[in-house]
C-alpha cells in the first residue's frame, strides 16, 4: 500500500514538473515553424523570406546611419491571397532566450525597403527588405496574419553571407534553377 502511495505521488511529481516546463518555455514553442525560402501560409498571408544581410551601418560620411549593434536586413515577399486589401503586419524577431527585437519604423538608406506601413491588394504582394537593429546570432522571425493574429516563425540561422536559397520554378518539376 505504501510503495503504491509513493509511486503515484512520483507520478504528480513528474506531472507537475512537466507541466511548468512547458509553461516557461514560452508560448512560442507551439507556433508552427517555417524555413528560410518556404512558403508560410498565415491566414490571407503567404511570406517567403529570401535572403538576409548584416550591416555595420547605412550610408557613409556624416549622413551614415550607425545602429547599436548591427542592421540586419531580411528580404522577403508578402502575398495577399485574400479578396480584400490587406496590410502587412510589422514583424519581430525572436531570440534563442525568447527576446523580441521589433522592426525599425525608419528605414532611411535602406536598400529596397518596403516600408513599416504597407498594403496589398488581392493577389499582389509587397516584396524588399525590413530593417532591425540587432546583435548578429541565430533569430526567428515572427509573421502573423492580416489581423496581427495568428503567428508563424520563420527560422532564420545565423549568417554574414547572403545566401539565396535554391527555389523552385514553374514548369519544372520542382527542380531548381540551374546553376543555383
Amino acid at each position: 500500500m505504501m510503495r503504491t502511495f509513493y509511486s503515484l505521488a512520483g507520478l504528480v511529481a513528474v506531472a507537475a514538473l512537466l507541466t511548468l516546463s512547458s509553461c516557461s518555455a514560452g508560448k512560442d514553442n507551439s507556433l508552427k515553424v517555417y524555413e528560410v525560402g518556404t512558403h508560410a501560409e498565415v491566414g490571407h498571408i503567404i511570406y517567403t523570406v529570401f535572403e538576409t544581410q548584416w550591416l555595420p551601418q547605412i550610408g557613409a560620411g556624416d549622413t551614415a546611419r550607425v545602429p547599436s549593434n548591427r542592421f540586419f536586413l531580411i528580404r522577403l515577399s508578402a502575398v495577399n491571397s485574400g479578396s480584400e486589401e490587406v496590410l502587412i503586419p510589422n514583424m519581430t524577431l525572436v531570440d534563442d532566450q525568447g527576446n523580441n527585437i521589433e522592426e525599425l519604423e525608419n528605414g532611411e538608406g535602406v536598400p529596397q525597403w518596403i516600408g513599416y506601413l504597407r498594403k496589398a491588394h488581392p493577389a499582389d504582394s509587397v516584396s524588399g527588405n525590413v530593417v532591425f537593429d540587432a546583435a548578429p546570432k541565430h533569430y526567428r522571425l515572427k509573421v502573423s496574419d492580416e489581423n496581427g493574429e495568428k503567428p508563424a516563425l520563420i527560422d532564420i540561422p545565423l549568417s554574414f553571407n547572403a545566401e539565396t536559397p535554391q527555389l523552385p520554378l514553374p514548369g519544372n518539376n520542382g527542380a531548381a534553377a540551374p546553376g543555383k
